[in-house]
């Protein structure tokens, strides 16, 4: 079997957070444990190294792309073949590890991203493969497959088996995304390189995306007006940047209206969010990227409630990897 690591990324882990990550080193050979907490928990980092898990301090940067890329770069400096990406609220069983890597054999290649089948806790269903093609994705559903490998442009990153043939090949994740879309981006880039990605319908990993509440045909997650704007900016450029290859480029306008329109019938904070999704999508469109705070600080004030930055991204901390708090 091919040597394997794990990255765990933490941000302000809670107990039951811990919890994941021991449960994971035990059934995991090699664990990197990137802590992107802004103050990290220098005790919890001890217990952790004398247990056996490496640990990186890295305080968030790169948002949690720059964690993917820390993590990677200390497994491949041990040799690893294959590198999970784990988030800390994500939960896996015994199995999985086994289960991932037997379809990791099984590819005869060692250039792959593969993901488990994604089972989504609040929505109560599984996230469809997208097989690729030209026109318009059809997505398709696995919630009953238990068994084979389906074509898909993109997984999602927690639960991704990423090979260090592929990683070399791709290069790093995109820092300058800090957070949404770089999965997908990631995804986008490597289908577009030739190199494979797939789902695995014999691995199911539990997963909740932010505080999905269900309406009826319609969901929304909840996320901070900061995040909304990086999901809506993130969505343009990854989407038109592959556009030659995959004609997606449409899509992230009607993703900001889903959103828009979401905001408006069912969440809190409606301007500020309003705001942020307008402002993401134009920033996305005109190909400006770097940090909110950074790029358009009035504007990231008055999303954030007038808070400091650094105050309304710690009080929106466990939005980070996408957890609850």
């Amino acid at each position: 079997m091919m040597p394997f690591g794990l990255i765990f990324v933490l941000y302000q882990p809670s107990a039951e957070f811990v919890r994941n990550l021991h449960k994971a080193r035990a059934i995991c050979p090699v664990v990197v444990a990137v802590d992107n907490s802004p103050e990290p928990d220098l005790h919890l980092h001890e217990a952790l190294r004398q247990g056996g898990t490496t640990v990186i301090d890295n305080r968030n940067r790169g948002g949690l792309a720059g964690a993917y890329n820390r993590g990677a770069e200390a497994l491949l400096a041990t040799g690893c073949e294959v590198i999970f990406l784990l988030d800390q609220d994500s939960e896996i069983d015994a199995s999985f590890f086994s289960g991932m890597m037997r379809a990791c054999s099984g590819l005869g290649t060692d250039t792959f991203l593969l993901g488990p089948k994604i089972h989504e806790i609040n929505l109560g269903k599984c996230m469809p493969a997208i097989p690729p093609g030209r026109r318009f994705p059809r997505p398709r559903r696995i919630d009953d497959e238990t068994d084979g490998l389906f074509p898909t442009l993109f997984v999602i990153s927690s639960g991704t088996a990423l090979s260090a043939g592929a990683y070399r090949k791709l290069g790093a994740f995109r820092e300058d995304y800090f957070i949404e879309y770089i999965d997908i981006e990631y995804g986008l880039r490597a289908s577009s390189r030739d190199v494979p990605v797939y789902m695995n319908a014999a691995v199911t990993m539990r997963q909740t995306t932010g505080h999905i509440v269900r309406h009826g045909r319609l969901f929304t997650t909840h996320h901070a007006a900061w995040r909304r704007y990086y999901g809506a900016r993130n969505a343009v450029h990854a989407l038109r940047l592959y556009r030659s290859r995959w004609a997606l480029h449409w899509l992230p306008g009607l993703l900001a209206l889903h959103q828009a329109l979401c905001v408006t019938l069912f969440e809190d904070r409606k301007v500020r969010k309003l705001v942020a999704i307008g402002c993401g999508y134009l920033d996305g469109m005109l190909g400006r990227l770097g940090p909110f705070e950074i790029r358009h600080p009035r504007i990231f004030a008055f999303c954030a409630g007038r808070a400091h930055p650094g105050t309304a991204l710690q009080r929106d901390a466990s939005e980070a990897t996408g957890q609850q708090p």
